[in-house]
């Protein structure tokens, strides 16, 4: 398949990809996943690649993939992703142009557990279409009531923090709310692929000047100002969702805050 309306500079990454990939017989498809794939693209995207590759040759592809990236272009740096949970990811940045590229290597059975179909850009053979056409992806959703569940006690451990100083931290744990327990709620309804705080100011942009107000600096007075903050937009958010609230932890920790 011919990438059309993508970045010269992506295109011929992907490119590349596709030919070391058909050079390798362990290799059974290249599919592209992302931005590239839905169209929105621009200067500034990742190339999110994923290598369909037999059950018996993976291991070796997965063994040699910085190898195979640095025969893709010029490589430099990459790193496995098991801090993200997954090992069969190779990170990668290539440049110049500088150019952010996740390569995944999986089997056909790993490939049916996926987030999305993405676009396949070279196939050797219908394996990949057979799995398309058996299975169905699933992107991840956020689970409200967890959320809620664990929300009074992330603004209890992050007002701790600023009352003993530990600015940092705090600031730390007030992005973490931000990312893990706010935005996942105004998300609902708006999106089917939440991803935390990406794009939020173009999915909820009625909430932009409520969310500018959740960002602190190094100080203790704007850090519990930036948590205060932060408890009423969870709160205009939790609107949007059916869940049992924890109303006894809610009215103690508010309290607690001042």
């Amino acid at each position: 398949m011919e990438l059309v309306g993508v970045p010269e500079h992506l295109r011929g990454l992907a490119e590349r990809v596709v030919a070391e990939a058909a050079a390798d017989a362990r290799v059974l498809a290249v599919v592209v996943g992302g931005s590239v794939a839905s169209g929105t693209s621009d200067e500034y995207s990742d190339l999110d690649l994923v290598l369909v590759c037999t059950a018996e040759g993976q291991p070796g592809c997965l063994a040699e993939a910085k190898e195979f990236a640095g025969r893709v272009g010029p490589l430099l740096s990459s790193f496995t992703g098991e801090h993200v949970g997954e090992p069969r990811l190779l990170i990668a940045l290539f440049g110049p142009p500088l150019v952010h590229v996740d390569l995944k290597f999986v089997t056909p059975d790993g490939y049916r557990n996926r987030v999305e179909n993405g676009l396949v850009l070279w196939q050797r053979d219908d394996t990949v279409d057979r799995v398309l056409a058996e299975s169905t992806p699933c992107w991840p959703q956020p689970d409200v009531q967890l959320i809620e569940d664990r929300f009074w006690v992330w603004v209890h451990y992050t007002a701790v923090k600023i009352a003993r100083g530990e600015l940092f931290e705090a600031i730390e744990a007030l992005d973490m709310i931000r990312g893990a327990a706010i935005a996942p709620l105004a998300g609902i309804g708006r999106t089917m692929r939440p991803a935390g705080v990406r794009r939020l100011e173009t999915l909820a942009p009625e909430l932009v000047p409520a969310l500018r107000e959740t960002v602190a600096t190094a100080d203790r007075e704007d850090c519990l100002r930036a948590l205060k903050a932060s408890v009423e937009v969870y709160r205009t958010v939790r609107e949007r969702s059916q869940v049992v609230r924890r109303t006894a932890a809610e009215e103690a920790v508010v309290a607690f805050l001042g």
